[in-house]
């Protein structure tokens, strides 16, 4: 019998490599000598660039991956006695090994439910409504997901809504934008900047991610109320996520930035999607979460799981006892998309 070969198109969108521009920027970058820890030219325009696709002033950090990003924002704007109110799926809470805890110095994470992987007004009346006084921890921040952990988008609306129940409540805003990309290419369709998604709509800071949407090893950190940043680059370093190097990260961002390469990135990304849910509903699967971004969620018996994966698919089971998520990248082809809906097609 012939070799099966593993398939890793499909496990998460960093199984893809890095993006071309990122690729040569980096090359670029490797061109003699420049200042240390962010003090060179790279990762100064990066941070311009990022103030002008924010549209407005903000303070500006580089760290090396999404679990730092989180964690060390909470640790900003939390203390120990604190409390993080976030979806029961928010990946601060189920994949971040408790890092958010650990850099608090022990502030609570307050998990709600929200159908879609969403948050409603209303679904924070548990977490509001819980506890006494000095007798249960103090909330102080609501962390958001965007895209979310089901692949769905929160709109602006949704988030304004959401942030003015926090603001009523004495809470900041924080948004996990590992896949934000994602959710601004899929609004920006509908006319929606990034400033809309954010700031405008009650956001104070954000981790933005890179790494998912072919950067290598960089995240920005995006303080748009710029009080809360006061000294967070000591936070940086204390945690060691500063690197010597910074122009690597710097210089990568810039090069997305430059001629709106990350959004494009993104909506290929989001595209694929569109086309591989399509294609899985049309031989019968069932979808567990619309298709809003880059993620599609599915419903697949035992049999076809383990049919796919002896022919070398991997990907994730993610909801319930029978659901699969299946991640599209910067780079997923046409070709990888038709294969799988084969495979599937072959199976069922």
């Amino acid at each position: 019998m012939p070799e099966v070969r593993p398939n890793h198109a499909f496990t998460s969108d960093h199984t893809a490599g890095v993006c071309p521009e990122a690729l040569a920027a980096l090359l670029a970058a490797n061109q003699g000598s420049a200042p240390s820890y962010g003090e060179d030219e790279f990762t100064a325009e990066a941070r311009r660039r990022l103030a002008a696709v924010s549209e407005t002033e903000c303070e500006v950090f580089f760290v090396l991956n999404g679990t730092a990003a989180n964690a060390i924002i909470l640790s900003a704007l939390c203390q120990r006695h604190h409390a993080v109110v976030c979806h029961a799926m928010a990946h601060v809470d189920t994949d971040e090994c408790g890092a958010p805890e650990f850099f608090t110095g022990g502030s609570k994470l307050l998990t709600v439910a929200g159908a879609g992987g969403k948050l409603r007004p209303e679904d924070l009346a548990p977490a509001f409504h819980r506890g006494s006084g000095v007798h249960f921890p103090r909330l102080r921040v609501l962390s958001l997901t965007q895209a979310t952990e089901l692949g769905t988008v929160y709109t602006p609306d949704e988030v304004r809504r959401l942030a003015e129940a926090a603001r009523a409540r004495g809470l900041f805003v924080q948004l996990d934008g590992a896949r934000f990309a994602n959710a601004a290419a899929a609004l920006g369709a509908r006319g929606f900047s990034p400033a809309d998604l954010s700031w405008r709509a009650g956001v104070d800071v954000m981790s933005l991610g890179g790494t998912k949407n072919g950067l290598l090893t960089t995240e920005a950190v995006v303080f748009f109320n710029r009080e809360l940043a006061r000294e967070f680059d000591y936070r940086v370093k204390q945690s060691g996520q500063l690197t010597a190097k910074t122009r690597f990260s710097g210089a990568q961002w810039a090069a997305v930035l430059r001629d709106g390469a990350w959004l494009r990135h993104a909506a290929h990304a989001n595209r694929q999607a569109q086309v591989l849910g399509t294609g899985l509903q049309a031989r019968g699967c069932r979808l567990l979460a619309p298709v809003e971004a880059n993620a599609v969620f599915v419903e697949l018996a035992p049999r076809v799981v383990q049919a796919l994966e002896a022919r070398g698919w991997h990907f994730y089971r993610f909801v319930g006892e029978h659901g699969y998520r299946l991640m599209c990248s910067w780079n997923t082809t046409d070709e990888e998309v038709a294969a799988f809906l084969a495979e599937m097609e072959a199976v069922l």
